[in-house]
């Protein structure tokens, strides 16, 4: 996987910022909306080992943050 997926759904606060960090970073990323897609919900859960939190932010390589917060997302991404 190289690109960045997000998991989360529009009337998340911390998906709403996580996408910002993103966003004003330049980072690109793809956005799963979890709200609308049993699918995509499933798979959040199932990524987030049965955690109902999102947003679950897939990285490059496999590796899942929950939750992340903005120095989070930047210690992830090498900011």
């Amino acid at each position: 996987m190289d690109e960045i997926v997000l998991y989360g759904a529009d009337w998340c606060g911390d998906c709403r910022r996580a996408k910002s960090w993103l966003r004003e970073n330049g980072v690109a990323f793809t956005e799963v909306d979890v709200e609308h897609d049993d699918a995509a919900r499933d798979r959040a859960i199932e990524l987030a080992g049965g955690r109902k939190d999102i947003p679950v932010v897939v990285l490059p390589g496999g590796a899942v943050l929950i939750e992340p917060t903005n120095p989070e997302l930047a210690a992830a991404l090498g900011y």
